[in-house]
């Protein structure tokens, strides 16, 4: 087996570059410098290549779900004594770097910078947290090693001599005088919505440079609303907190529970803000303790609170932020049977939330966190899934349907379209009433590639990339799939909604924003119209066009 590597950008040859077959460690060859490689004595049939050069990495998978893996699909390959030489790509990676000055003109060394990235989930553009690091000796700093996309860089906040956070004792946050920097966004902004957007391609190398000021921080002090200044209270809440905006976006700076005050404490520059409590009750639990799922916030003794304030040139002390079980939204499900199908009425055990439904749920706007909302099945069986509320704000909500047979109608919360807006849920308003409706006349879709494309012959075999996207409004979630000719002569894709789709197919793997409309309307690929007659079986024959 021979052939050449070449850089996807340019298209130059690639020396140096790893040509390995997968799960055989002793096969493989390094590429010369006219980027050419062989491999002797490879058996004939199919084999699977993977490639390796630092600063390169090879083509993606089309979902975000596995976006931290290091190695895309392997290269499928069938080897036979009439194969053709192989070429082979690899794209370099992008990297952003900049410099962060003081306004006193120290070196800013040591200050902590995070990169963003946008990603398409579920269809749509959120933005994830990637990755930090820290500036050297003379305030530069580097993320290397990043493939094609949209990122956005922050500084978060620092103290000019300490943590962000320091315990203060009671009654003295007055006293105390601290200068820091604010966190800024590139290029400069106070808040994420104002931040720009750093977009990476064909091994690109961006700049990103901030100046940040010194400025007064002042302490903030805030206990729970059954304690009194330092006493013990309710000694059995541990609590945590975070910060947000004016518009109730999350911030950078981090606010810590005193254990010998019992106090919730922050350093922060002037601005309007809303400290965000939770916790639990300690006596409910054995060891750590520590449950995330929803239904365990909802029903383990778990707490919620928030306080407004305004930061205004000196101390905030004294104040009480009430604590009270979260909120929780329940979505019903209700099922919509038809006169002709015969998937019948659900068992108890088929309507369990567990073997039917996921939500997954992405926030909708704002500076990304972790651990945010949470959903959960009701005990018993019932028709039912609980939201938890931990945080409150804007969430796009999509629904999997796992159980064969049923397929996502209506998704609605209080005349609000789920499927094109935002759910949107706050700590002191009522929870709107939220409905799914779920149908069981669901069609069949069965895609196949053309003859000329269906044939695995001797080379390297081409990956498709197929997004079956709805032209209404629906929460259903349909992953990107992948067909190619091993694959078998067809895709048969199952429990889609009966209504008008589109089928788009790349040669490449495409994350897709499918649910934008100016996302849509910007392919060159028009894509191929297939209308699904509810309870039918659908086929079509791929058209497939470049990215």
């Amino acid at each position: 087996m021979q052939g050449v590597v070449r850089n996807a950008a340019t298209s130059e040859p690639l020396p140096r570059t790893l040509v390995r077959i997968e799960g055989d460690a002793d096969t493989g060859a390094l590429t010369d410098g006219d980027g050419h490689f062989e491999i002797p004595a490879v058996p004939a049939g199919p084999q699977a290549i993977r490639l390796v050069k630092p600063g390169f990495r090879d083509r993606p998978y089309a979902t975000e779900e596995v976006d931290n893996q290091v190695d895309g699909p392997a290269h499928s390959v069938l080897v036979s004594a009439q194969m053709p030489e192989l070429t082979l790509t690899l794209a370099p990676d992008g990297t952003i770097r900049g410099r962060v000055e003081l306004s006193t003109g120290d070196p800013a060394t040591g200050i902590t910078v995070e990169l963003l990235k946008q990603a398409i989930h579920n269809g749509r553009a959120v933005w994830m947290q990637d990755t930090l690091t820290r500036t050297n000796g003379d305030g530069t700093y580097r993320f290397p090693g990043l493939p094609d996309g949209i990122y956005a860089v922050y500084t978060l906040p620092a103290l000019e001599s300490e943590p962000a956070v320091t315990a203060v004792a009671a009654g003295s946050g007055t006293n105390i005088a601290r200068s820091g920097y604010p966190a800024v966004f590139y290029p400069d902004a106070r808040e994420f919505a104002g931040a720009g957007h750093i977009r990476l391609a064909a091994g690109e190398q961006a700049e990103a440079n901030l100046l940040l000021t010194l400025e007064p921080f002042h302490t903030v002090t805030a206990f729970a609303a059954t304690q009194a200044g330092g006493a013990r209270g309710s000694a059995a809440q541990r609590l945590m907190a975070t910060v947000s905006d004016a518009t109730g976006r999350p911030t950078p700076y981090d606010a810590q529970y005193d254990d010998a005050t019992h106090a919730i404490q922050a350093s922060l520059p002037d601005g309007t803000y809303t400290l965000l409590v939770s916790g639990f009750q300690r006596q409910q639990f054995s060891g750590d303790g520590f449950a995330i799922a929803g239904r365990d916030m909802g029903r383990t003794g778990a707490l919620v609170g928030s306080v407004d304030f305004v930061v205004a040139g000196h101390a905030v002390t004294g104040l009480r932020f009430p604590l009270a079980a979260p909120q929780t939204s329940t979505v019903h499900l209700r099922y919509l049977r038809s006169t002709t199908s015969q998937t019948g009425a659900p068992t108890a055990a088929q309507e369990n939330y567990g073997n039917n439904v996921s939500l997954l749920m992405d926030q909708a706007d704002g500076l990304p966190q972790q651990g945010e909302t949470n959903a959960s099945p009701l005990d018993g069986g019932q028709d039912a899934i609980d939201l938890t509320l931990t945080r409150p704000g804007a969430y796009w909500v999509g629904a999997y349907v796992q159980q064969k047979g049923w397929c996502a109608g209506s998704f609605t919360a209080g005349g609000v379209n789920l499927a094109r807006d935002p759910l949107v849920l706050g700590l002191s308003t009522s929870a709107p009433v939220i409905d799914l409706t779920l149908r069981d006349d669901c069609a069949t879709l069965a895609l196949s590639l053309p003859p000329a494309l269906a044939a695995f012959v001797p080379g390297e075999e081409p990956f498709y990339t197929v997004y079956v996207v709805p032209d209404f409004d629906t929460a259903e979630v349909v992953p990107p799939m992948t067909v190619h000719a091993s694959s078998g002569p067809a895709l048969n894709v199952e429990g889609l909604t009966p209504g008008s789709y589109h089928v788009y197919t790349f040669t490449t793997p495409v994350r897709l924003e499918y649910r934008n409309p100016a996302a849509l309307a910007a392919l060159s690929n028009a894509g191929q119209q297939v209308t699904l007659s509810p309870g039918a079986a659908g086929s079509l024959v791929l058209e497939v066009h470049e990215p």
